[in-house]
């Protein structure tokens, strides 16, 4: 069973917050970790088999005052998302554009050849 619990924690500063959320969610059963509310004192926990009360306990060791408010069970939505034909019309994909050549073919041989005569290396004549 997937279960919603939130929990009330007085957390004053973000040394506060950065302690108690890897603290919970390093609990077992704990699928997700946010804060919610208006001074971010709200920790939600999303879990499957999570103990709410050792949760609250250890968060009232660790950061403070702490309230567990309520645990509600999630429940799953069975509708299933509508086809993708019967979704309305998207925009498609933007295409990639061809990149065009920095140098014309010709010219980037002459360069490369110029190059290569330049440091020694003699390709068209003959040793």
């Amino acid at each position: 069973m997937k279960q919603k619990i939130v929990i009330k924690v007085q957390m004053s500063c973000d040394k506060c917050r950065s302690k108690a959320m890897p603290m919970v969610a390093a609990t077992g059963g704990v699928d997700s970790v946010a804060l919610d509310g208006e001074g971010r004192d709200k920790v939600v926990v999303m879990g499957e088999g999570v103990d709410s009360t050792k949760l609250t306990s250890a968060l009232r060791k660790k950061v403070g005052r702490a309230d567990l408010l309520h645990v509600s069970e999630v429940k799953k939505d069975n509708k299933k998302p509508p086809p993708a034909a019967a979704a309305a019309p998207s925009n498609p994909p933007p295409q990639p554009q061809p990149v065009p050549p920095l140098l014309p073919p010709g010219r980037l041989l002459v360069l490369l050849l110029r190059l290569l005569d330049a440091a020694g290396h003699h390709l068209l004549q003959p040793p």
